[in-house]
């Protein structure tokens, strides 16, 4: 699919926390997005050096620490404008230079890119993913494998299953999936792909849903790849 941006998906780390924080440049005018930068700045800040692009804009899916840690410091060095949905960060009161709260189906544009946000509630109160022409950046709403833990301040099963029946109903087949974390297998696979291999995205029963997320002696909630 012939698209007006490039990605750059970054693993980074501290401990056991592996997060991907991923890089949207715009083709055009080399304009650039990073979706919930974490962890590892010294990695951020070189890629964005050798890629020679302007960070005009962070987009944030939700305001857990492992996926907000290094805004402050991108902001010192760039100054970027920041986005996140308005109900996340009134409902975890999150603040930092630059907010730009958004709302569901609000459009932000980085270049001649257009990213729409979707509003996706499950995981936290407000979350949120990013739709662009090919690609969906989901943060802990839906991993290639599974789907965030509802069980948080704010987290809700009950939202989470409309939330993924809503990425059904609005994502194409062919549209690329890239998740805030792994748990074995590379960011970057089809929507197709997932609605054949995502359990949580086989369960049409919202109680069922509900019983299934929030089961009981669940293991490896955090062992991230």
């Amino acid at each position: 699919m012939k698209t007006t941006y490039q990605i750059y998906p970054l693993k980074v780390g501290f401990f056991n926390f592996k997060n991907y924080t991923y890089i949207i440049v715009d083709k055009e005018t080399r304009s650039a997005a990073i979706v919930d930068p974490s962890w590892e700045v010294e990695i951020i800040v070189n890629v964005l050096s050798k890629l020679e692009v302007e960070l005009s804009t962070i987009l944030l899916t939700h305001s857990h620490y492992d996926h907000v840690n290094m805004v402050d410091a991108l902001i010192m060095k760039y100054n970027p404008m920041v986005y996140m949905s308005y109900i996340e960060a009134n409902y975890y009161r999150f603040k930092c230079k630059n907010l730009i709260t958004i709302d569901d189906m609000d459009l932000v544009s980085v270049g001649q890119t257009e990213i729409r946000c979707l509003a996706t509630p499950g995981h936290t109160a407000g979350g949120s993913c990013y739709l662009l022409k090919g690609s969906l950046f989901t943060g802990d709403t839906i991993f290639i494998e599974g789907c965030g833990i509802c069980t948080g301040k704010g987290a809700s099963a009950e939202d989470m299953f409309e939330s993924i029946q809503k990425i059904k109903s609005i994502v194409r087949p062919d549209v690329r999936i890239y998740p805030g974390h792994s748990y074995g297998k590379k960011p970057g696979y089809s929507m197709e792909y997932l609605m054949k291999e995502n359990i949580y995205l086989h369960i049409n029963d919202k109680k069922h849903f509900i019983e299934f997320r929030n089961r009981k002696n669940q293991k490896n909630l955090f062992i991230f790849k």
